[in-house]
């Protein structure tokens, strides 16, 4: 790393309902592409990001953190406002600043959360349209938390991802699986040391064929044994699927904290 660039990290969140996933794709608009824009205007020269995960398309992120290499001589605690007023709406930096020159926001990443909502409700909710995946048939709650409870541990997750990135192991470990419910919406809270291509979406998908007895709750553990993505339930609908926490050796993205609360290396 040369003396005079720096590596600045950038805490943001973002309604992913526009664009097809974070990473830049040929084709399509991305949240990483439209990001990577405003930073090289910005910035005065190309930027490159690292993101710390590849969230897909229609999936939305309340905390993300990426992290580039500049030479700009623009303070970072400057960047958020130059940078909103390039961005569009549905895309918000909230922080800014420097970091150690080894940081990588996903090698450096040691667990994230993702939430995904359900309105479990017979009518559907056009302020929630975009924001949860709208079921109608009466869920069984208690089948449904039991269901989560059973993915919780270390596994090979085969059984719940989808054909897509390769690689070098589908073992993970899920720290948390909670199910709860308040009103018609429910929140199923999944924390693991990393995420399959769709495994958060067929977790949940999942849950709900026990919830109303397709599969049995018990039965979850030895269809991840089997790794036949057959015998699971389907993969979910993308807008109820949120990036939610992310922690680092030093600090983490919250509701309660940030970089400004962040612990020195």
């Amino acid at each position: 790393m040369n003396a005079e660039e720096k590596n600045i990290l950038l805490h943001l969140r973002y309604d992913g309902s526009a664009y097809h996933g974070w990473q830049i794709q040929k084709n399509d608009c991305t949240v990483q592409e439209t990001l990577e824009r405003a930073l090289s205007t910005v910035c005065g020269h190309q930027v490159k990001t690292v993101g710390c995960g590849r969230t897909d398309a229609g999936v939305h992120a309340r905390h993300y953190c990426a992290n580039f290499r500049t030479v700009s001589g623009i303070p970072a605690d400057r960047l958020p406002f130059a940078l909103n007023t390039l961005l569009p709406r549905d895309i918000s930096v909230l922080e800014a600043c420097e970091g150690e020159a080894e940081f990588n926001a996903i090698l450096s990443c040691v667990r994230k959360e993702y939430i995904y909502r359900i309105l479990n409700a017979p009518l559907r909710d056009p302020f929630l349209d975009r924001y949860s995946c709208f079921y109608p048939q009466r869920l069984d709650m208690e089948r449904f938390a039991e269901a989560a409870a059973a993915f919780e541990g270390t596994h090979d997750f085969r059984a719940v991802r989808s054909v897509g990135t390769e690689t070098k192991t589908t073992v993970r470990t899920v720290y948390h699986c909670r199910a709860e419910k308040t009103g018609d919406l429910i929140t199923v809270s999944i924390c693991a040391n990393g995420f399959l291509y769709n495994m958060c979406r067929a977790m949940v998908g999942t849950m709900v064929y026990a919830s109303y007895g397709k599969l049995n709750p018990e039965d979850i553990p030895e269809l991840l044994e089997k790794g036949d993505r057959r015998l699971t339930g389907p993969t979910m609908p993308p807008q109820g699927l949120f990036m939610n926490h992310l922690w680092y050796s030093d600090f983490e993205l919250c509701d309660s904290s940030s970089f400004s609360g962040r612990k020195s290396g």
